[in-house]
């Protein structure tokens, strides 16, 4: 039968399954330039898995998936190091906020529908905003019309703002302060709902900053693996929900995934990556949505939520 017994989620799954949602996220990341736990977390939780080891736990396999992600575009010359960085310092403070957060929201006896409502909320916001867009510069693009998502001079309010840093693999010169503040926000949702946060961050990246596609997806996963790091050790020592048989299993699916998503997405053009990754994260978050409204089969965990003190 393939199971492993998963020690702190306390459940058997079966391996082969595992390395499969590990692999296939893994393909993604490498794709897209997002740490993949927007599908990975709740992949876990329609498995079985507690929200909460799922949370704690994908973000340890997010490390593993975006560094062998970051590896493949660095090669290729996609990476902002200063951009990577700012984004870095506004992430490990986030990181740091949002595991208290969790761990007031456990004690509380919360966290299982916090967790999916922001799922829900992020997901659905974000996914449409995408989708709508790239449908756009796609029919744009069959009506012969130039499709650029950066166009100079079309900063407007960020041109006008302070501690302007030159960005020279970005080709930009803005304000850092708001490629710290994406950072923090990122860092908050890698703490509260196990995501590298790619998906929020590479929409802004693209949309708010203006940095080009390829050097979006590599500065991105950079990012990705020390905030998810920072987190995934914040989650084991405060609330010890790190389940490291499950990690193991999902980071070598992860691993290998990430490198063939790598060389696919070298293959398609930026708008027909965002309207790829804008249906994906539609079809989670409609799925996640329908798990909050149907009655669910094991009804004590409504009793624990609202026994919750």
């Amino acid at each position: 039968m393939l199971q492993i017994y998963l020690p702190i989620a306390e459940m058997s799954v079966n391996i082969l399954v595992i390395l499969g949602m590990g692999a296939a996220v893994g393909f993604l990341s490498g794709m897209f330039g997002v740490g993949g736990g927007f599908l990975m977390t709740p992949l876990l939780i329609f498995h079985g898995i507690p929200p909460a080891v799922a949370v704690a736990t994908e973000a340890n396999q997010i490390v593993a998936s975006s560094v062998s992600g970051a590896l493949a575009q660095w090669r290729r010359g996609n990476v902002d190091m200063k951009m990577g960085t700012v984004l870095l310092l506004g992430g490990i403070a986030g990181s740091f906020v949002g595991v208290q957060l969790v761990k007031l929201l456990r004690e509380m006896g919360q966290v299982d529908l916090i967790i999916s409502l922001s799922y829900v909320t992020f997901l659905g916001v974000i996914g449409g905003l995408m989708f709508v867009e790239s449908v756009r510069a796609l029919s744009k693009a069959r009506g012969g019309a130039p499709v650029s998502s950066r166009r100079p001079g079309q900063h407007n309010w960020i041109h006008g703002l302070p501690l302007k840093m030159r960005f020279q693999r970005s080709k930009l010169y803005i304000s850092a302060i708001p490629p710290l503040v994406i950072g923090v926000f990122v860092g908050l949702l890698a703490a509260i709902m196990g995501v590298g946060g790619g998906f929020i961050m590479v929409p802004a990246m693209i949309y708010l900053l203006r940095v080009p596609t390829s050097v979006v997806v590599g500065t991105s996963l950079f990012q990705i693996i020390f905030v998810t790091s920072v987190t995934t050790v914040l989650h084991s020592t405060t609330n010890q929900t790190v389940d490291v048989v499950l990690a193991l299993v999902l980071m070598i699916g992860g691993v290998i995934g990430a490198q063939f998503g790598a060389a696919a997405g070298q293959k398609l053009r930026g708008e027909q990556l965002r309207a790829l990754l804008a249906l994906m994260v539609l079809a989670v978050s409609i799925r996640l949505g329908v798990d909050l409204i149907v009655e669910p089969g094991e009804l004590f965990s409504i009793g624990a939520l609202q026994g919750g003190h």
